[in-house]
């Protein structure tokens, strides 16, 4: 079971403008807090930042002076990918490898020199994926070519794409659907996806995004891209998890609920 704190991404206004005015300071609070509240990596995502690849190599080595916890290189850019794995002193996670022809040619080769863990996307050159049988087929081509290409399955984090429930209202159920298929078929790969996709445009998100994140846990996800400083998401996830049999004697449910992290 495994987090990857969400929060140092240059999407985000606040954080394009801390590295583009370089502010220390504020990005490894944000990385040392999400460390301390239990995520077992930080993502790093310079893209909208400005010189991605210089910022990456920038931001990477300010992280890990830090945090010891290992990071999520993020970027659709391949240059930048390996300018961060290149960085990276323990062992790290890609994000993001597809079925794209293009994409899986030019990432592929990169994971495999730095034997990174990494997450695939459920999506190929017929474009997203409409049904639980489309996420199946392209799991299916995707941990075939990770495997034979040398990648653990261990180190394979099948995003099987949530897709805006404000868009459609059958997107929830598909999604539960699409993660009980590949957890069926692939029982030692993990699954994995960014919670907030499921709430876009719709009020009171993190009450969807955290309703989300329970029952796509029940359904065998077992690795979010998610807020770990929302205390309540970590909570239930923490309860999730020992009502799904992955807290064994629930002990890290109660040293949490005994540190004050865990709170109803």
């Amino acid at each position: 079971m495994l987090i990857v704190g969400e929060l140092i991404n240059s999407t985000r206004k606040a954080i394009a403008q801390a590295i583009v005015e370089k502010d220390k300071g504020y990005l490894q609070d944000l990385a040392r807090r999400q460390a301390e509240a239990g995520a077992h990596f930080i993502d790093v995502n310079t893209a909208a930042g400005g010189d991605e690849i210089a910022n990456m190599i920038w931001l990477v080595d300010l992280i890990q002076d830090v945090v010891d916890v290992p990071l999520c290189i993020d970027s659709p850019s391949p240059e930048a990918l390996e300018a961060g794995l290149g960085r990276c002193r323990q062992k790290p996670m890609v994000n993001s490898i597809s079925g794209e022809s293009e994409r899986w040619a030019s990432v592929l080769p990169i994971i495999q020199k730095y034997q990174a863990q990494v997450v695939a996307l459920c999506m190929d050159d017929r474009g997203m994926p409409e049904t639980a049988e489309d996420r199946l087929r392209v799991a299916e081509t995707l941990v075939t070519g990770l495997t034979e290409a040398g990648i653990p399955e261990d180190d394979i984090y099948l995003d099987p794409l949530v897709k805006p429930l404000g868009v459609n209202h059958e997107y929830g159920i598909e999604i539960l659907q699409a993660t009980r298929a590949i957890r069926e078929t692939y029982p030692k790969v993990h699954i994995i996806s960014g919670l907030s996709n499921v709430s876009y445009g719709l009020p009171e998100r993190r009450l969807l995004n955290r309703v989300f994140m329970v029952m796509s846990l029940a359904m065998g996800m077992d690795a979010y891209i998610l807020d770990p400083l929302d205390q309540t998401m970590m909570s239930l996830w923490a309860a999730a998890k020992a009502l799904a049999g992955k807290d064994e004697y629930c002990l890290e449910y109660i040293a949490g609920v005994r540190a004050g992290v865990i709170k109803a």
